[in-house]
């Protein structure tokens, strides 16, 4: 009969708790939702104190996020290592951990002793791709947590995880839409010589990506052209992209060899940001319109269309992507401009699918690309590849076409 009594009692318990976290938090934002779900945690149990701590991006920390009745966690900025002490613990082992007595032997988190805290429960919050945090709750005075306690923290947890999973999705895409769009240009600038239009669109399944495309007049008289795609997608990609994209322009200021350029650039990578890896291709259009100069990182290549001839893709030697392998050589090949000529330049969502191989996406491509203006070659170019379907990787086009050459000052 006891047994029933506390089995009946728990059930009320979940209830409770699933009345609020399926109705009242449904419109808080990550930080108040955590919050409220401890404020309500700490009544469901009561517990004196509950905090959640996520993993940082390195997965080797713990960071406090939300807390209620230990509120210096967060304030504070507590970052507790992987492995250690109580909740470094919960996260290493993957499983609930319970201390009925709080000490400098079990605990590294000074705030806790700090407190007064005597006993902690502690359980993984655990996502697809494993624990991604820990929830703990704690007492001021002697408790003993019982199985019951720790299926309903484990319960909250899983609901918790649930959240903060959804929550960061749906923050992390709004947050790299707004910065991948911030760092392309808002308007493409007028350039003597040159008709250029381009378009971008996130991608609808795989996630926002790296994609990026850049156009710009030189002190030299040479204008820069940029069009690259970091390996990757979410936050991360749109904010190494951003870094790449300024230190490109930065070494485009130095330099008028598209190779130079790039090899900079893959040094700055190497160094800086050691896990990025980019497909960029970077071309100079000399002041008389007449030569381009292309360098290649693994991208692929540009059409060319020039009047009188079929599209062709541009026959260069394609070298290894930036941030792939240190002092990898670069090289360049010129390319003669008769007015009228279109240069095209694209990402491989474009083209790539998984139903079709990607020479038939490139078909369709030199298919529709022509010495027309710039324009109507994004427009003819996207709405043949791309139709009325999204696609799931980002794509990003460039068109440029050579007006009259310019007399040499």
């Amino acid at each position: 009969m006891t047994a029933d009594v506390g089995t009946s009692g728990n059930d009320e318990r979940l209830r409770r708790l699933e009345s609020v976290t399926d109705a009242g938090l449904s419109q808080l934002n990550v930080e108040d939702l955590l919050v409220e779900l401890l404020e309500r945690l700490r009544e469901l149990l009561s517990v004196d104190t509950a905090a959640i701590l996520l993993l940082d991006p390195s997965r080797r920390y713990l960071i406090a996020t939300a807390a209620r009745g230990i509120e210096e966690e967060v304030h504070q900025g507590v970052r507790l290592p992987v492995g250690q002490g109580f909740a470094g613990q919960v996260a290493a082992l993957g499983r609930p951990v319970i201390l009925e007595r709080v000490g400098p032997t079990n605990v590294i988190n000074p705030l806790l002793l700090d407190k007064g805290i005597v006993s902690l429960l502690g359980v993984p919050m655990i996502a697809s791709d494993g624990v991604i945090g820990v929830l703990h709750v704690g007492t001021l005075s002697p408790r003993r947590f019982t199985e019951d306690d720790v299926d309903l923290l484990q319960r909250v947890a899983d609901r918790a995880s649930l959240a903060v999973q959804a929550r960061t999705a749906s923050i992390d895409r709004s947050a790299t839409v707004a910065l991948q769009r911030s760092l392309l240009p808002a308007e493409l600038p007028a350039v003597d010589g040159l008709d250029v239009a381009a378009r971008y669109v996130p991608g609808a399944r795989v996630g926002i990506g790296g994609d990026w495309y850049d156009l710009f007049a030189l002190p030299s008289g040479y204008v820069g052209i940029v069009i690259g795609d970091v390996v990757g997608n979410g936050l991360r990609a749109a904010v190494v992209m951003g870094r790449i994209r300024s230190a490109l322009r930065a070494y485009a200021l130095e330099s008028d060899d598209p190779a130079d350029v790039l090899s900079r650039l893959d040094r700055k990578i190497q160094l800086f940001e050691p896990d990025a890896v980019a497909t960029v291709i970077y071309a100079v259009i000399e002041p008389t319109r007449q030569r381009m100069i292309v360098s290649i990182a693994g991208h692929p290549p540009p059409v060319l269309a020039a009047p009188g001839t079929a599209a062709r893709l541009l026959d260069a030697p394609a070298d290894l992507p930036v941030g792939a392998y240190p002092d990898a050589p670069r090289r360049t090949v010129e390319v003669p401009l008769a007015a009228g000529t279109v240069a095209f330049f694209y990402t491989d969502g474009l083209v790539e699918r998984r139903d079709r191989p990607l020479h038939a996406g490139i078909d369709k491509l030199l298919d529709v690309v022509t010495p027309a203006p710039a324009e109507g070659v994004c427009a003819a170019a996207m709405a043949t590849l791309i139709r009325d379907q999204p696609t799931s990787d980002d794509v990003a086009v460039l068109a440029v076409r050579v007006g009259q050459p310019k007399t040499a000052s």
